[in-house]
C-alpha cells in the first residue's frame, strides 16, 4: 500500500532565525574555548606559545562546524 504524500509544512521563521543565530555563536565559542584551554596548556606545561596552538586550532574548528551547519541547513530547506 503505497503511503500517502506528505502535505507542505510551513517553515516556522523561528526555527529558521535559532538555527542561524547558533552559527554566529560558533566560531567566537570554538575560539574561545581554544584560547582558555591553550591557556590552560601553558600554564600546566610551563610554555609560553600554546595558546596561539588553541586559538587557530578552535578557529579552524569553529569555521569547519559552521560550514557543516550552513550545508546541512541548506539540505532541509
Amino acid at each position: 500500500m503505497p503511503m500517502p504524500d506528505k502535505p507542505s509544512e510551513k517553515k516556522d521563521p523561528l526555527v529558521a532565525l535559532a538555527r542561524y543565530s547558533e552559527i554566529g555563536f560558533i566560531i567566537p565559542g570554538a575560539v574561545l574555548l581554544g584560547f582558555f584551554l591553550g591557556k590552560l596548556l601553558d600554564y600546566w606545561l610551563h610554555t609560553k606559545w600554546l595558546y596561539l596552538v588553541g586559538l587557530l586550532f578552535g578557529a579552524v574548528v569553529g569555521f569547519a562546524q559552521m560550514i557543516r551547519m550552513a550545508l546541512g541547513a541548506s539540505k532541509d530547506e
